[in-house]
C-alpha cells in the first residue's frame, strides 16, 4: 500500500511539499503510482499526536466510553495512539486484562492502543502488580491512576521493581488525607457553600515523589500538574539532575477555578482548576520544559453522573477533540510557545518518555500522522463529538487547530479528507 500526501506544510513550513508512505511507514519519495493520494491543500502536517494519560473505560464502564468510540474520538483530535489508565472493571493488574485490551483494539481501534497497567492490584496501594508479565502483555507503564501510591515504602518498591522492567511510573500526586473537597480551596470554594482541596495536598505528594526519585536514583512521572509550586519544585529538581518527568493538561492552562462558578459540574476535576496565578505558572512550566508533556485526561461520564450536585458529581472532562486546538489558540497563537514545541509536548516527549519508537516524521517511522487547519477559527460543537460523553466546558469556545486528517501505520482513520 502506497499513499502520498499533497500539498502539505510539514512541521508549518512556508512551502508546500509532499509525503510519502509505503507498507506503514513513512517512505523516501518513489516514483510508483500510489494506491492513493490525499490533497490536504496547504494543512500543516505534524507526526500523529500521543495521549500519555486518557481512560477509554473499557473493560466495565462502556455505558460512558469504549474501546472503539474513544479511538475514533481521539483520531479526530489528530492523535494516532494513546495510553489508557487502568481504572477499568476489572482493574487492569494482570496479563490477561491487558490482553483483552489489545485483543479489542486490535480489532476496533482507530488509533494506536498502549495500556498502561496498575501498580498495585485492584489500586488498593498495597500488592504489587505483575508489572513484568504485564509488560509481556503489552503495558508501556504503570499507574495507579486517579489514586496516589499511598506510602513512600510502596512508591519505593513500585518505582524499583518496575526499573527491572525499563518502564515509567506515573503518580497522581495527592496526599489524600488533605484533599476532602470538592474544588480549589479559596473565597470561591466558601462563597459557594462547597468544602475546597487545598494545592498543598498535591505538592506535598509531588515533593515526596521528588524525594524518592532523587535517593534512588530512578525516574518518576509526575501526573497532571496543577500548582505553581508543584511547577517550581519539578524545576528545582530537574536542576540537580533529578529523574523526574511531568504532564498537565490542557483544561490547567485554559481555565481557572472560575469556571466552576453557577456549579458547573462540567468543569469538576482532580486536580481541581486552580488560580490565575496557577494557570500562569503552568504556562511557564510548559514555556520552559518544566512541564515535558500535554496530555488529555479524557475522562468520559454519562450526564447522569455531572449533571447533578456538585459535591456528587463525578470529576473529569473529555479532551480529546479539543487538546490541541486548545494548545495552539491559548499557548502557541499568544505567543508562549512555539507551534514546534507544542508538537514535541503532545507526540515527540510522550513517545520518549514511554519509550514508543514514534514522534517523528524521519523515513521508517511508523506513518502515524496528523493534519490541522491553523488558519481558520471554528465554534467548538460539543454536539458532534465522536465520543459517547459528552461532558466538556468548552462547547462553543471559538477556536483554532481543527485536525483535517489522522493516518495510523498508513491507514486513514479520520475521515473528511480519506
Amino acid at each position: 500500500m502506497k499513499t502520498i500526501i499533497r500539498n502539505a506544510r510539514v512541521m508549518n513550513e512556508d512551502k508546500l511539499s509532499d509525503l510519502y508512505i509505503a507498507d506503514g511507514v513513512i517512505s523516501a519519495p518513489f516514483s510508483d503510482t500510489a494506491d492513493m493520494e490525499i490533497d490536504v491543500k496547504g494543512s500543516a502536517l505534524f507526526p500523529g499526536l500521543i495521549d500519555a494519560h486518557c481512560h477509554l473505560r473499557e473493560p466495565g464502564y462502556e455505558y460512558k466510553e469504549d474501546i472503539e468510540s474513544g479511538t475514533k474520538s481521539a483520531a479526530k483530535g489528530g492523535f494516532t495512539s494513546v495510553c489508557p489508565m487502568p481504572n477499568t472493571s476489572p482493574v487492569c493488574d494482570s496479563p490477561s486484562v491487558v490482553q483483552s485490551i489489545m485483543k479489542i483494539a486490535s480489532q476496533k481501534a482507530s488509533c494506536n492502543v498502549f495500556p498502561i497497567g496498575a501498580a498495585s492490584k485492584g489500586l488498593k496501594g498495597q500488592e504489587l502488580s505483575e508489572i513484568g508479565l504485564m509488560k509481556q502483555a503489552g503495558i508501556v507503564a504503570v499507574s495507579d491512576d486517579g489514586l496516589p501510591i499511598k506510602t513512600a515504602s510502596q512508591l519505593r518498591k513500585v518505582m524499583e521493581y518496575a526499573s527491572y522492567f525499563d518502564i515509567p511510573v506515573l503518580n497522581h500526586c495527592e496526599d489524600i488525607s488533605l484533599a476532602e473537597g470538592a474544588m480549589n480551596e479559596g473565597a470561591l470554594a466558601t462563597s459557594m457553600g462547597l468544602r475546597g482541596i487545598p494545592e498543598l495536598a498535591e505538592n506535598i505528594m509531588i515533593s515526596r515523589d521528588v524525594l524518592m526519585a532523587e535517593y534512588l536514583n530512578l525516574p518518576i512521572h509526575i501526573c497532571h500538574v496543577s500548582t505553581r509550586k508543584g511547577v517550581d519544585i519539578i524545576r528545582d529538581a530537574k536542576n540537580r539532575g533529578v529523574k523526574v518527568t511531568a504532564e498537565t493538561c490542557p483544561h490547567y492552562f485554559t481555565l481557572t477555578e472560575n469556571a466552576c462558578e453557577g456549579y458547573n459540574t462540567y468543569a469538576k476535576m482532580n486536580p481541581p482548576l486552580r488560580t490565575e496565578d496557577d494557570r500562569q505558572a503552568i504556562i511557564e512550566g510548559i514555556a520552559d520544559g518544566t512541564i515535558d508533556i500535554i496530555v488529555t485526561d479524557h475522562a468520559p461520564h454519562h450526564d447522569d453522573e455531572k449533571i447533578l450536585e456538585f459535591s456528587l458529581a463525578l470529576n473529569g472532562i473529555v479532551g480529546f477533540e479539543t487538546a490541541f486546538s486548545l494548545g495552539f489558540t491559548y499557548l502557541v497563537k499568544p505567543g508562549h510557545i512555539t507551534l514546534i514545541r507544542l508538537v514535541e509536548a503532545m507526540s515527540k516527549r510522550p513517545s520518549e518518555i514511554l519509550n514508543l519508537g514514534r514522534g517523528t516524521l524521519d523515513v521508517g517511522a511508523p506513518a502515524d500522522i496528523a493534519c490541522f487547519d491553523l488558519e481558520h477559527q471554528f465554534a467548538f460543537d460539543a454536539s458532534k463529538m465522536f465520543s459517547k460523553s459528552k461532558n466538556t466546558p468548552y462547547n462553543g469556545y471559538e477556536l483554532f487547530g481543527r485536525c483535517t486528517l489522522a493516518i495510523m501505520g498508513g491507514k486513514c482513520t479520520y475521515e473528511e479528507l480519506c
